[in-house]
């Protein structure tokens, strides 16, 4: 999910001029566990159990709240000593970097994903999720750009109340043949 932050505090905010996208609008409701674009859903899986179905649930939750609040709903899904990683960039240590690094908007940067599988741990407040990401937003020329890729977030409870300790992602491999093709004008 920082390769997200990154691309919207790095490549495109500071371009200055952003038209909005809201693919969201159109997509399955992210937070819609029995949503077609879940891997994992209590219908097609009915033996999945109530604790994976929670982090599913969660992770849901996670990403409806950033697709209506952006960089400051993400950051405020963070545990105090939170930390993100992304793409060989330095991992952002704590909720004050966190928050201080995820400051977009939501009208010039959609960011959603969803979670393909899940694992409590066995004392049931730790656990993780994984799943694809996509997102949206327009350069500097007003031509869109889309960054897809797969992410992991580690989950534990304090205080009674699910927080992120860890949020890591990476963007998908370029598809195979498109390495050496020239930029169209």
């Amino acid at each position: 999910m920082i390769t997200r932050l990154f691309l919207a505090t790095a490549l495109l905010l500071p371009a200055g001029v952003l038209a909005q996208n809201t693919p969201a609008a159109t997509a399955p409701a992210p937070g819609d566990p029995l949503s077609s674009q879940f891997k994992i859903n209590p219908v097609t899986t009915p033996t999945i159990s109530p604790s994976t179905l929670e982090l599913i649930k969660l992770e849901g939750q996670f990403s409806d709240s950033v697709v209506q609040g952006g960089g400051k709903a993400f950051a405020s899904w963070f545990a105090d000593d939170g930390v993100t990683l992304n793409n060989g960039k330095p991992a952002v240590l704590g909720l004050t970097a966190i928050a201080a690094a995820a400051n977009w908007d939501p009208k010039t940067y959609q960011l959603s994903w969803y979670a393909e599988g899940a694992q409590m741990g066995p004392s049931g407040d730790t656990g993780f999720t994984w799943g694809h990401y996509d997102a949206h937003a327009h350069d500097a020329k007003g031509q869109p750009v889309t960054l897809s890729g797969r992410y992991i977030t580690f989950w534990k409870k304090v205080a009674g109340k699910w927080k992120v300790a860890l949020d890591a992602s990476a963007e998908d491999a370029p598809v195979a043949g498109d390495c050496c093709k020239l930029p169209t004008p």
